[in-house]
């Protein structure tokens, strides 16, 4: 996989974020454009993209941005994950609701 924008976009934001095992969640990436298909390489590179402006350098989160385009849902609104704003549907950064 060559590098494009989103992967380059990717490697420029990870490391200022803080995010760990770079190296390791690259080459998930290459091993993701070989289970897509290589004629699909340029899906992993635009998911990418919307990682790196959302913040999103978790274990996962490259799968989760691929699953949610495979589901052809726009990705206008990124939302960035933050310890105001929890990202998962369902949860809250003030915790549990209190009955």
């Amino acid at each position: 996989m060559g590098i494009g924008p989103g992967a380059g976009g990717w490697l420029k934001e990870a490391g200022p974020a803080g995010a760990v095992r770079i190296r390791a969640k690259m080459a998930r990436a290459v091993e993701l454009t070989t289970v897509i298909g290589s004629d699909q390489v340029d899906q992993v590179d635009q998911a990418l993209g919307p990682a790196a402006t959302a913040g999103r350098f978790a274990d996962d989160d490259l799968l989760s941005i691929l699953e949610h385009l495979a589901a052809s849902k726009p990705t206008e609104e990124v939302v960035r994950a933050n310890e105001a704003h929890s990202v998962p549907s369902g949860t809250s950064a003030e915790g549990p609701a209190r009955r």
